[in-house]
């Protein structure tokens, strides 16, 4: 264990282990795991860890990690994420929306819990009730929480190029009055940055424009005498390439699944990252069809030769994109890579299994993660469909068990 501020090492092995077992189903056994689901995700807690270190470890050793859990964990489940993090210190935790923060109270997670996007004023009382941290979006937002009339705690929102949520950074006199409000208990000053994945030149010359423009509204807040709050802008990238920015709170999301947004990104900190989520489904049933057979709705695969085809427990309904087989995706098996045959349907797909000897219904398929010396990554299913890994991970359905190991 490393320091407490650094790695949250006030916790004992031995409470953490009781209290994960207490809490969260944790399997170390893939055979019980395949036996039981038609299609799962694995979820390494023990890499989980690693990656919250990592992180922690590039930034100043007065920043705090506050945990991105929204959509579902980025599909890695929220609820065994967020009580996995909590055992192991974190005491700030971000949400996209109200429900997912309530979901984590009753749970029984007590730390921070800050609410990203817009909250309804009809469920202001969620926020007081559920002691919930609600995201100032603008200043006429501020006006609204504060008439509801009982104390709220929040964070103001700093637009410095975004353009999304925010008040925008010039409008210095609606941000004063965000913080005037008798009723909003401010604790904390956050904007978000819109390149900071880039290394392209003018790219990062636009992070370093929004970087000043949030060091000078805040200057210019306390020079006035206004609490601004701790103060935060970073998400994962913006750890990952702006690591020195003095900040209190740092908001990993992506990077703290082990997982990059793009595959070829690059990044400016050397760190190792490491995959929390393998997905995995068996083979129902293996079938040989003869050349110039169509397999699958649209009947876009036609072999041109007598093919040995592997119906595999997943599809689209679980968040396995549709386009996959358009665009050259696979999957492993048996430690071979084998190309997806047709459209994927909504819960299955079918695999080309020619290639490899064996095959039988009950075989395990890995759609992320690795399989003997080969591997396939969330990125690389993202590159293929065109899209970003957050994407692919957050997508994963609600029917698809999460396993959690260690």
């Amino acid at each position: 264990m490393v320091t407490t501020n650094r790695a949250y090492g006030g916790i004992h092995k031995f409470k953490l282990v009781a209290a994960i077992i207490a809490r969260i189903s944790v399997s170390r056994n893939n055979t019980s795991a395949s036996s039981k689901h038609r299609a799962w995700a694995e979820v390494n807690l023990t890499h989980l860890r690693h990656n919250l270190l990592e992180l922690q470890r590039l930034l100043p050793a007065d920043c705090s990690i506050m945990a991105v859990v929204k959509a579902n964990a980025y599909g890695h489940g929220s609820l065994e994420v967020a009580d996995f993090l909590a055992n192991e210190g974190v005491q700030h935790f971000a949400v996209a929306e109200c429900s997912e923060g309530i979901a984590l109270r009753k749970r029984g997670i007590k730390a921070e819990i800050l609410v990203l996007g817009y909250t309804s004023p009809a469920r202001f009382k969620d926020l007081v009730r559920y002691r919930l941290t609600q995201t100032v979006i603008s200043a006429d937002y501020a006006a609204d929480l504060n008439e509801f009339g009982k104390k709220i705690k929040v964070h103001i929102k700093i637009d410095t190029g975004m353009s999304r949520l925010g008040e925008g950074c010039d409008n210095m006199e609606h941000i004063r009055r965000m913080y005037r409000h008798a009723n909003l208990q401010v604790t904390g000053t956050y904007s978000h940055l819109s390149m900071s994945d880039s290394q392209q030149a003018e790219d990062i010359a636009y992070t370093r424009m929004q970087i000043q423009r949030f060091y000078e509204v805040t200057e210019q807040l306390k020079a006035e005498g206004i609490n601004t709050g701790v103060l935060h802008m970073q998400s994962s990238y913006g750890i990952l390439n702006y690591s020195d920015l003095k900040f209190g709170l740092a908001r990993p999301g992506i990077a703290l699944y082990g997982v990059l947004g793009r595959e070829d990104d690059q990044i400016m900190n050397p760190v190792d990252l490491r995959p929390v989520l393998s997905l995995k489904a068996k083979v129902t049933m293996v079938k040989a069809i003869m050349a110039e057979t169509p397999v699958g709705y649209g009947r876009n695969y036609v072999p041109m030769e007598d093919r040995k085809i592997a119906a595999v427990s997943i599809g689209y309904a679980d968040g396995i994109p549709r386009s996959l087989f358009e665009n050259g995706g696979y999957v492993l098996i048996k430690g071979q890579k084998a190309k997806i045959a047709g459209n994927v349907c909504m819960d299955q797909l079918m695999i080309d299994v020619t290639h490899i000897g064996g095959i039988q219904a009950g075989e395990t398929v890995t759609i992320i993660g690795q399989d003997g010396e080969e591997t396939v990554t969330a990125s690389e299913i993202a590159s293929h469909c065109g899209t970003i890994s957050n994407e692919i991970l957050s997508g994963i359905g609600n029917r698809v068990e999460r396993v959690y190991m260690m």
